[in-house]
C-alpha cells in the first residue's frame, strides 16, 4: 500500500477509538459512502496496517489488578540464549509485553498479576527458571498516568 492519506488516517482514529463501530457510522465519520469506505478498511488490513480487532479490558476487574516492569539480564547475547528466552517468554501470559533492549538490562518485561504475591511467585516459579536467565529486577510503577493503545495519526 502506498502512503496514507487523510481520509485513511480518519478511519484508522475513529477505528483506534472504537474498533467495533459499523461500516456506515464509519463512513459518515470520515466523510465517505460505505462502499468505498469498506474497500479503503479492506485495503488497510490486507497491508498489515490494521492488525486485529480486540477488546481491551479493565485488569482490575478481573483481578489483574497489579502490573510491573521486570528487566531481565541474561548470562549472554547468543542467539540460542535469546531465541530460548523469547519462547519461554511467548508461553507465558502474563507477560503482555517484552522488548529486547539496547543498554542496561537485556529485556524489559510488562507483566501483570493479581497482586504483589501473585508476581513474586510467577518470578520464582517462571521467570527465574528461564534457562539463561542471570538476574531480575522489578520495578513497580506507583501510579499509571497514561495507558493507550492508539498510535498518533
Amino acid at each position: 500500500m502506498s502512503k496514507l492519506d487523510d481520509i485513511d488516517r480518519r478511519i484508522l482514529r475513529a477505528l483506534q477509538q472504537d474498533g467495533r463501530m459499523q461500516n456506515i457510522e464509519l463512513a459518515a465519520k470520515v466523510g465517505l459512502s460505505p462502499s468505498p469506505c469498506l474497500r479503503r478498511v479492506k485495503m488497510l488490513e490486507d497491508a498489515g496496517i490494521i492488525r486485529r480487532y480486540v477488546a481491551l479490558l479493565d485488569a482490575s476487574k478481573i483481578d489483574m489488578g497489579l502490573t510491573v516492569f521486570a528487566r531481565v539480564w541474561l548470562t549472554g547475547q547468543h542467539v540460542e540464549t535469546v531465541d530460548h528466552f523469547t519462547n519461554e517468554i511467548e508461553a507465558l501470559p502474563q507477560v503482555v509485553e517484552c522488548h529486547l533492549m539496547a543498554g542496561d538490562c537485556d529485556f524489559l518485561l510488562r507483566v501483570v498479576a493479581r497482586d504483589l504475591d501473585d508476581y513474586r511467585k510467577f518470578q520464582i516459579n517462571h521467570l527465574t527458571r528461564i534457562k539463561g536467565v542471570q538476574s531480575v529486577k522489578t520495578e513497580i510503577p506507583m501510579q499509571n498516568i497514561k495507558l493507550t493503545s492508539e498510535l498518533p495519526l
